[in-house]
């Protein structure tokens, strides 16, 4: 185990990082920082959300800024607004002790654009952007990149499953040159490859997290066996049981969310909403009510809950199991943070037993039944 320092960490970011309660560097920490502090490359990090991949790719972007010029030197593109403006509250946090002032800057759509112009036209070293929001500003003449160094591309198969492949294409042709790409995403599809073909250099240095060890160890993986009539109500029993427990339920679609949610809030739970048509206002909303513990739970589809992070949540509830393995590796990450326990429950139907044991197999883990 390695410390920060020995990853070659200054000494006045260690400070903000103890205060941040961040002392042990993970896995993909260790491997990447010390290449991305070092030397100037390429680089491809296979890693899921939830690994610490921020501080992975934040820190030596950080140590890399010269803050007495006046330019954009790094630019790291994500596929929500939320994780966008959760990447430069991180950031912001780590520069607490820094003697010279790093400038950062998000911009995502969904948020007046004059508002983010005029906050570009100050000073501004490190840009956090959502491509379609950023192909805006550049075909505007708004946003000037042409002097990064760097070029993050944060859960970049993720931005491409959203449909910004042609934006991510225009950003990636137009900021050609002197820079660096630092590509990260958890699975590596076709269209992944082909960037790092086309835009990236074939000898780039690549770290990947051990798959298996994704899944936290803190995590109790159970199923409930049900029937569709009785699904909500079995739902309700546990909910039940685990007193003020808070927690959150997964649904795969958007009109699941909201018909569970409907039910639950006229049978008196005290709960929120995330799904993709809901206004952003209403989105932000439900977010901030649910981690300042007002809501107890929270139902959602995958996408919206990306880069929910909230401590203390006992449980999460699949109404259905994901399509996708990396799907349930996030969904059931959302709980047993920083080092607690917690409980995963899929409330599944007798067909989907084998899908149990699939998952079991391929992420490593063990599933109890539990009777509720």
């Amino acid at each position: 185990m390695s410390t920060f320092s020995e990853l070659g960490i200054k000494k006045e970011y260690l400070q903000g990082l103890k205060e941040l309660g961040i002392k042990i560097p993970s896995e993909i920490q260790e491997k990447a920082i010390p290449v991305l502090l070092n030397s100037k490359t390429d680089f491809v990090g296979l890693a899921q959300t939830g690994t610490g991949k921020t501080a992975a790719f934040g820190l030596p972007i950080l140590h890399a800024i010269d803050a007495d010029k006046d330019e954009i030197q790094a630019l790291i593109l994500s596929p929500t607004r939320e994780l966008v403006q959760q990447i430069k509250k991180q950031l912001f946090k780590y520069t607490k002790y820094c003697t010279e002032k790093i400038f950062l800057e998000a911009v995502f759509g969904g948020e007046k654009i004059d508002i983010q112009i005029g906050k570009l036209k100050r000073k501004t070293h490190v840009v956090i952007a959502t491509p379609g929001r950023l192909v805006d500003l550049i075909e505007r003449g708004e946003i000037d990149i042409s002097n990064i160094k760097t070029l993050v591309l944060d859960e970049a198969d993720e931005m491409l499953s959203m449909g910004f492949k042609q934006d991510l294409n225009r950003i990636l042709k137009f900021t050609t040159g002197e820079r660096n790409t630092w590509l990260f995403s958890a699975t590596m599809p076709d269209e992944i490859q082909r960037i790092i073909k086309t835009y990236m250099d074939s000898n780039a240095p690549r770290v990947e997290i051990n798959r298996n060890s994704l899944v936290n160890e803190n995590i109790r993986h159970q199923y409930v066996r049900t029937s569709i009539k009785q699904k909500t109500n079995d739902i309700i029993s546990y909910i039940e049981k685990r007193g003020t427990e808070r927690g959150i339920i997964f649904c795969r679609t958007k009109l699941g969310v909201q018909n569970l949610y409907n039910q639950l809030k006229d049978e008196g739970f005290s709960v929120g909403a995330l799904e993709g048509d809901m206004q952003q206002r209403d989105r932000e909303k439900a977010m901030r009510a649910f981690k300042n513990e007002s809501v107890q739970y929270l139902i959602s589809t995958d996408v919206s809950a990306r880069g929910i992070d909230v401590r203390g949540l006992e449980f999460i509830i699949h109404h259905q199991l994901p399509e996708q393995l990396e799907y349930y590796t996030h969904r059931s990450g959302r709980t047993a943070r920083a080092g607690k326990t917690g409980n995963s429950i899929a409330f599944i139907l007798p067909s989907e037993l084998e899908r149990i044991h699939e998952i079991q197999k391929e992420l490593n883990i063990k599933f109890t039944e539990l009777k509720v």
